[in-house]
């Protein structure tokens, strides 16, 4: 098994794929993984669509540039309708569905597969696209794939804050 902290920080944002198709039984890892994370009161509203038809990434690639040819990309929503807190009015979808979005990507990167985050897209133009009901609300696209031989990190990647900086003891 391999160490957390090294898996989190060798991952990168991929923008250039292979052609390389991503196996089946990897695909459902990665799908685990968002399954599983953690959600407000057990909820589980994050929802996602496997967009990996021609027609389907056609209209990613037409919505946002930031799909980067990427074999598949995921689409993370979550629905309103089980998400609420009724108690202090704040709904936790977007929390479940980020929770997801980053277990997949670490999951996807400890398979040898790519990804990157995007939100460079009009969430409107996308929900109505694919005729998504109302109580769905779109959180992220994760475009996933083999790297292709000339994906590095960006230039950025390595750049943190100090944690003396980021944290404060109390």
């Amino acid at each position: 098994m391999q160490d957390f902290l090294k898996l989190a920080s060798e991952r990168y944002s991929v923008r250039k794929y292979s052609d390389k198709e991503i196996e089946d039984e990897k695909l459902d890892k990665i799908l685990k993984a968002g399954q599983i994370g953690p959600t407000a009161n057990n909820s589980q509203p994050q929802r996602i669509f496997v967009i990996k038809s021609r027609d389907a990434l056609e209209k990613i690639r037409f919505l946002t540039p930031y799909a980067f040819n990427a074999p598949v990309v995921l689409m993370i929503c979550y629905d309103e309708n089980v998400s609420g807190n009724a108690r202090d009015g704040h709904d936790y979808g977007a929390d479940d569905a980020t929770i997801a979005t980053a277990q997949m990507m670490l999951e996807a990167w400890d398979l040898g597969i790519g990804s990157v985050w995007v939100r460079g897209y009009d969430k409107r133009e996308l929900e109505k696209l694919f005729d998504l009901p109302d109580n769905l609300v779109s959180v992220a696209l994760l475009p996933i794939g083999y790297p292709s031989d000339k994906s590095k990190p960006s230039p950025l990647h390595s750049r943190n804050i100090g944690i003396d900086e980021m944290v404060t003891y109390l």
